[in-house]
């Protein structure tokens, strides 16, 4: 990593629990909340937006919002996203299929109508040379509601965002995957 982490107790008192609740959940602190660390409070918003969109009761399918951050991820070559977003998408689809097929979605049977269209749409918003087309817009109006349009914008917007912050400061895979390598 181009930027170090600091030793745990170097950390305000109030962050420490969330570093022992992700050694609890992934029997590992994350690297990326140790480095949004460094700046407290810039920990604390990504961590309250992140815990928004990925809510169980969010209108989005849980499969559905791991497909879309894997997908976003493999774009911004995110290798820490790829690894824990792949192991995420391989538990709530109950099978390693999507994981391994999802760089090449659109020659694949696998995903459904609805998936595919979220992954074209997380496609448009993350590729520099694409962008949201009023037909696309009219596509996902068929699909989705305006309200869960604005939850899928966020969500994508969001893994942008932690991808290349993680990609730009080179955050490592921490081993949470077995996932297929780089196209």
């Amino acid at each position: 990593m181009y930027i170090s982490v600091k030793p745990l107790n170097k950390y305000p008192f109030w962050l420490r629990p969330f570093f022992w609740n992700q050694q609890r959940k992934y029997g590992a602190v994350l690297d990326p909340g140790l480095l949004w660390g460094r700046v407290p409070k810039l920990f604390a918003a990504v961590a309250l937006l992140y815990g928004v969109l990925d809510r169980k009761r969010s209108p989005l399918e849980p499969v559905l919002r791991s497909l879309v951050t894997v997908r976003v991820s493999q774009i911004n070559w995110c290798d820490f996203c790829v690894d824990i977003n792949s192991m995420t998408l391989a538990k709530r689809a109950d099978s390693m299929d999507k994981v391994e097929q999802l760089a090449d979605w659109q020659k694949q049977d696998i995903f459904s109508d609805k998936e595919r269209l979220a992954l074209e749409y997380a496609e448009a918003i993350t590729y520099s040379d694409q962008q949201v087309t009023e037909e696309l817009m009219q596509r996902l109006k068929l699909i989705f509601d305006d309200d869960t349009i604005v939850e899928l914008t966020g969500l994508i917007a969001f893994q942008n965002l932690s991808s290349k912050f993680n990609s730009a400061l080179d955050v490592p895979a921490q081993g949470f995957c077995a996932r297929p390598e780089r196209q």
